[in-house]
């Protein structure tokens, strides 16, 4: 629904006008990207631009095949939903005379330094004191010739080494979003991190031992994240508070688990959600997981993708993180943070063998959780996740 767009055809010249199409609910306004100029030509449902608002890119494409005659407002300018930014001419071509013109200076172009490079060729031999200078320069690379010489004498020097300029770029609205909700975490929760770390020898040995199997049965490799998301709807319906949130003066208890996954993207963090995960098996979050990572990756992750979530997962390991604290994802209770998978010297049943460990850390609203439950939680996680028998013995 939302990609549906509005259109209005002219009663001259076959002029479509191609609109902003419907925002969610909770958003009213975006900034615009172009993605197509004027005389571009264009497919019927081809993008032309993208909406950026404070949550997710709304994509705006074209009503018809045709040619962009008109951009109605500029890059970046703030736009409203129904709003008519641009104009195209239904079937037409690329206007002759802008055709030209464009191929005219792409022509103009190269011809220019040729001309004015002929009669420095054409010159006289430099005089004998030109020729000592050169002979006393090092012979890698090679000398220039006497044109290129004497231009680049004449021209001022480009260096870079120990230049300290700087660049001043408009924030998304996604980034100041996040900027917004994330210092709204730290004014409003008691925040307080608890730490843990698992052994995944057992996870990396299941891997090893049935991903072709699991692969050829369900279309989907066994990843990471699987049973880390699956321990913590686990965890969270035998620990109620974890996946409460406070509402007022009320405490608001779900019977239902929806997980979000931080996923970096190049806008900007993004938490789409996984519902109902305390109904899924491994195959079935490795599915979701996927087709919410290529929905991420295309930018099309609508605002009902990203809505709502009782508890949040973020896995900083995939960026080498050995170590951290996550910020609540509010309105959430809680959030759990993965780091990287290192190989560390442990005491296995009194002997020092070498073991791939992974930190976890459980950041927790303390106004609703207290450290007996928090510490509870993130036990039953590794409980699972260094050995998953424990969700089939109901332990």
């Amino acid at each position: 629904q939302w990609r549906q767009l509005h259109t209005s055809r002219s009663l001259r010249g076959g002029v479509v006008t191609g609109k902003v199409p419907a925002f969610a609910e909770s958003v009213t306004e975006g900034d615009i990207r172009w993605e197509k100029q004027v005389g571009d030509t264009v497919a019927e449902d081809e993008l032309v631009a993208e909406v950026e608002t404070d949550k997710t890119s709304v994509q705006v494409h074209s009503p018809c095949a045709g040619v962009i005659t008109e951009l109605l407002v500029p890059d970046g300018q703030k736009v409203v939903a129904h709003q008519e930014v641009f104009k195209i001419e239904a079937g037409g071509a690329a206007p002759a005379a802008a055709k030209s013109d464009k191929k005219a200076a792409v022509e103009e172009k190269p011809a220019a330094p040729q001309q004015q490079q002929q009669p420095e060729q054409q010159a006289p031999a430099a005089p004998k004191e030109d020729k000592l200078v050169a002979s006393q320069a090092p012979s890698k690379p090679p000398p220039l010739p006497q044109a290129a010489a004497s231009s680049s004498a004449s021209a001022p020097s480009t260096s870079t080494v120990g230049a300290r300029s700087e660049r001043r770029v408009k924030m998304s609205r996604m980034r100041l979003r996040i900027a917004e909700r994330l210092k709204e975490a730290q004014n409003t929760c008691a925040m307080l991190t608890t730490f843990n770390e698992i052994d995944m020898s057992n996870v990396f040995e299941m891997r090893a031992k049935f991903q072709p199997a699991f692969e050829k049965q369900h279309g989907v490799k066994l990843g990471f994240m699987s049973p880390f998301v699956k321990a913590a709807a686990y965890a969270l319906q035998q620990q109620a508070a974890v996946n409460a949130v406070i509402d007022g003066g009320d405490i608001v208890y779900r019977d239902y688990v929806d997980i979000s996954v931080a996923v970096a993207t190049p806008k900007g963090l993004v938490v789409p959600v996984l519902r109902g995960v305390h109904n899924m098996n491994l195959a079935d979050i490795e599915h979701e997981i996927a087709a919410l990572g290529v929905k991420a990756r295309k930018n099309e992750l609508a605002i009902e993708d990203m809505d709502g979530g009782t508890f949040t997962i973020s896995n900083g390991g995939v960026f080498g993180s050995l170590f951290g604290t996550p910020i609540i994802n509010p309105p959430q209770s809680a959030i759990l943070g993965m780091h990287g998978v290192f190989d560390r010297p442990m005491a296995v049943n009194g002997k020092v063998e070498i073991r791939p460990m992974m930190f976890v850390a459980l950041t927790y609203d303390h106004r609703l959780i207290d450290g007996r439950e928090a510490v509870t939680f993130l036990r039953k996680i590794k409980s699972f996740v260094e050995d998953p028998r424990i969700l089939l013995l109901g332990l």
